[in-house]
Order: structure tokens, then C-alpha cells, then sequence
């Protein structure tokens, strides 16, 4: 029997697969409680710490890129339901390591559960989502990111101080570690209350479940429309490569999913993140005092989080992104300076202005990359081009947690965190001049943004060709 439209269950779908985002915050944090032990007691260079952190981006890279596969042959669903898996069997692995060759193992195994996860739960949440909510719905995902972020910060801190320092050198990382289990499993049966997505139940002939599951999200009359648009998405798909992602006006927008891509990890904030304890620590903090001011780095993550789920569909992207990316080029300049002076008692100053940069990622550059890169495809290439785009994430994330400690072992922090300030300024460079705004545009308008520039791009070529035979018949 044919089902009303509910809210509440298109709430439920957004949230379930934006849970996703528990098991890439929880990654994304715990590494920075567990770093300093593992480097003490397994003696580790700053290259050999990098890349204990940043192997997991192996795994990702290689996750994003079967994502499509795989998902188009066994279901959205099916694939999340594997990362679950794999992130819960990582956790177990990582906590029961025997070694740092095993301990990096686990890791890349987790990092396959991520990747699958970011980049299927997005796209899975864009395909079902009215349009006129579907930015603050994505931004669920970025919102259980930062929760996991902030959560694990505390869980860090409740272990460091459940025990001696040689208790955490000997155990306490493995607990740290071992609580991945949690957010993999809250995944796992979460994915049981939510349908496959609609528009791989079409491309697999099972049109009546779709159509019911786009009825119960927006309404007879607007799933009708929904299911042709689809069908013909599909069937204009099946003869659709990589290749017309390279051509006049697609091409433009894989640059720009590939610069929001790469400036959403590049800008700074994961140098925080998986390393915030570090940096706290050079400072003056100590006794775990570092583990608690990254605690409080964590909660003004989710606080802004909330803010910029409550004004990514009023004030648009753009404009947030173009706020967003000034602040924080002017709170790495301010972080920067701190390390360049030195100052004494500088540790709550530090707070303050990671604080500050913090805030405006989050209401910025943080959710909102990952709300336009589904957004700004064609049904027909979304798949392809958003796992493009996300590999290019996944790698920038390995560059910061390889890099971070050997910039600022070799460079300093001040020059470190200063190289982030002038890569802020150049994102919004980039934003104000390249980026459109999506606001309150379904996925069809959007695509009309790409063609008019194709169409303008091919009447300027034109012009300039007839201008060029023009002037060969005048000479």
C-alpha cells in the first residue's frame, strides 16, 4: 500500500546516512590522544608519526574510487552497510595492535570503511532530499562529523586521565582506538530503517519501491515528476563516460568540485585536528591540559556546526564560503604570530584564535564542500564525478597529516600556520570569482548553470573563429 509523504521520514533517511560522518570524526580525532603515545613507545620520526596518521587516506582514496562501482552494481545501502563493517573490524584491529606495522594496517582496512561512507551517504542523502531543504539535510553529515570530532576529543581526555602516563604509554592508546567500535556499529544498524536509494532501484527495474520511497519523501505528485526526471538520467547515463567531464562546461565543474574538494582539507583545520594536543602542548600545556583545551576546540566545532545548519539555505554558499575563508586567513595569521613572539602565559591566546578559525571553517569551508559537490553534477555523471572529486579530498587529507609535523618540525609553527593563511586568502580568490551559488536550486537548475557557460564558451570560440576567417578574406 502507497504511503503519505513524511517528514519525518526523510529526517530519519538524512540522519542515518549522515552517521556516516561519526566513524570519519571519530578517525579524524582519536589519532591526535593516541600520537603522542605511540611516538614515545615506539620511538617514531616525525615522518614515521605522519604517516601512522595519515594512512588511513590510503585506504579513503582507494575506497572513493570502487565507491561508484560498487555502488551502481550492489546498492548505496549495501556498500554503507560494508564500510560499517570494515570501520568496526579497524577498531578492533587497532586496539589489539601488536605493532605499528599492524596498527597501519588496521587503519588502511578503516579507511575503505570511510571512504565508501563519504562518498556514498552525501550522494545517497542529495538523491533523496527535497530540494529546498536538501543543503541543510547534507549538512548532517558535516554535522556528525564534527560531533564525532568533538566527542572523541573528550573520550581522549577521559582516557589520558583514567591512568598513569605510563598506563596511557602502555594501554590507554589502545583504548582510545578500541572506541571506534562504537560509531561502526551505531552506523551499521541505523542503515536497517532507511530504503535504497531511488535511483538505483529504477536503474535496477524495481520502479514500484522507488516510487513508493519517493512518495513518502516528497509527495505523489512531485515523485511522478521525480521518477521521469530519473529515468532519463539513467538512460542519457548509459552512454555517458569520464571523458564529458572534460568537456566546455562540465569541465568547469569539476574544477570547481575539485577545489572545493581540496580546499576543505588544505586550509588548515585537520593540522588542528589531528594534531591539536601537539600544538597545545608547545605551548605550555601539560598534565592532560592539552587533551582538555582540544575539548574545547571540539565543542566550538559543534556549536558552529548547528549555526551554519541553520544559514547554508538562507544566506547561500558563497557567501559563507567568502566570510568564512577571510576569517580564516586572519586567525592563522593571528595563530602564526603566537609562535612567531612567544609570548609568555600565550596558551589561553591560542585557545582563543584557534577558536576563532575554528568557527569560521565550520560555518564555512567545512560543510559546505561537501553539500556542493553532489550538488553541482548532472544526475547522469554525479556518481563519477563526485568520486573524482572526493579522491582529490582524500589525498589533500593524507598530505596535511603527513606533512603537518615535518612543516612544522623543519619551518616552525609560525611559518607553518602562516603558509595556511595565504592558502585561505587564495580560497576566497577562488570562491568570489569561480564559485556559483546553489542556494534554492534543484539539481536540473544547477545543470542549466554549467550548460549556459558551455553555450557561452562555444559562441565565444565561434565568434573568434569567424572573426579569424573574416580577416584571412580581408587580407
Amino acid at each position: 500500500m502507497l504511503q503519505k509523504q513524511s517528514s519525518w521520514y526523510v529526517i530519519l533517511i538524512a540522519v542515518a546516512a549522515g552517521v556516516a560522518g561519526l566513524m570519519y570524526g571519530f578517525d579524524t580525532a582519536v589519532i591526535s590522544g593516541a600520537i603522542g603515545f605511540l611516538a614515545e613507545r615506539y620511538e617514531l620520526t616525525p615522518a614515521m608519526q605522519g604517516w601512522v596518521i595519515s594512512c588511513v587516506m590510503v585506504g579513503g582514496v582507494l575506497g572513493v574510487a570502487l565507491s561508484g562501482f560498487l555502488s551502481d552494481r550492489y546498492g548505496r545501502r549495501n556498500i554503507m552497510f560494508l564500510s560499517a563493517v570494515l570501520f568496526i573490524i579497524s577498531a578492533i584491529g587497532s586496539a589489539f595492535a601488536t605493532g605499528v606495522s599492524m596498527l597501519i594496517v588496521a587503519r588502511i582496512i578503516g579507511g575503505f570503511g570511510i571512504g565508501f561512507a563519504s562518498a556514498l551517504s552525501v550522494t545517497y542523502i542529495s538523491e533523496c532530499a527535497p530540494p529546498k531543504i536538501r543543503g541543510r539535510l547534507g549538512s548532517l553529515y558535516q554535522l556528525f562529523t564534527i560531533f564525532g570530532i568533538c566527542a572523541t576529543f573528550y573520550i581522549n581526555y577521559a582516557v589520558a586521565n583514567s591512568g598513569t602516563y605510563a598506563w596511557g604509554l602502555e594501554e590507554g592508546w589502545r583504548w582510545m582506538l578500541g572506541y571506534g567500535v562504537l560509531p561502526g556499529l551505531i552506523f551499521f544498524v541505523l542503515l536497517f530503517f532507511i530504503p535504497e536509494s531511488p535511483r538505483y532501484l529504477i536503474q535496477k527495474g524495481r520502479e514500484k519501491e522507488a516510487f513508493e520511497t519517493l512518495t513518502r519523501i516528497n509527495g505523489e505528485e512531485v515523485a511522478k515528476q521525480e521518477a521521469k526526471e530519473i529515468k532519463v538520467s539513467i538512460e542519457t547515463e548509459k552512454n555517458t563516460s569520464v571523458k564529458q567531464l572534460l568537456k566546455p562546461g562540465l569541465r568547469m565543474a569539476m574544477g570547481v568540485g575539485i577545489f572545493l574538494a581540496l580546499f576543505n582539507q588544505v586550509i588548515g583545520m585537520n593540522a588542528v585536528t589531528y594534531y591539536g594536543p601537539d600544538i597545545f602542548r608547545s605551548v605550555g600545556f601539560e598534565n592532560n591540559t592539552e587533551f582538555l583545551a582540544t575539548s574545547i576546540i571540539g565543542s566550538v566545532q559543534v556549536l558552529f556546526t548547528i549555526v551554519a545548519l541553520l544559514l547554508i539555505d538562507k544566506l547561500g554558499r558563497k557567501k559563507l564560503m567568502a566570510v568564512g575563508s577571510i576569517l580564516m586567513a586572519l586567525f592563522m595569521v593571528l595563530i602564526g604570530s603566537v609562535f612567531f613572539f612567544e609570548p609568555a602565559n600565550s596558551g589561553p591566546l591560542l585557545i582563543v584564535f584557534i577558536a576563532g578559525f575554528t568557527a569560521a571553517f565550520c560555518v564555512s569551508m567545512g560543510p559546505i564542500p561537501w553539500i556542493m559537490i553532489p550538488e553541482i553534477f548532472p544526475n547522469h555523471l554525479r556518481a563519477k564525478a563526485v568520486g573524482i572529486a572526493t579522491m582529490f579530498l582524500w589525498g589533500a587529507n593524507w598530505a596535511i597529516g603527513q606533512f603537518t609535523p615535518i612543516l612544522i618540525n623543519n619551518m616552525g609553527g609560525a611559518f607553518t600556520f602562516w603558509m595556511f593563511a595565504v592558502i585561505n586568502a587564495i580560497c576566497f580568490t577562488f570562491v568570489m570569482t569561480i564559485v556559483p551559488e546553489t542556494k534554492n536550486k534543484t539539481l536540473e537548475e544547477i545543470g542549466q548553470i554549467w550548460l549556459k557557460k558551455k553555450n557561452a564558451a562555444e559562441s565565444e570560440k565561434s565568434v573568434f573563429s569567424e572573426y579569424n576567417v573574416q580577416e584571412t578574406v580581408n587580407k
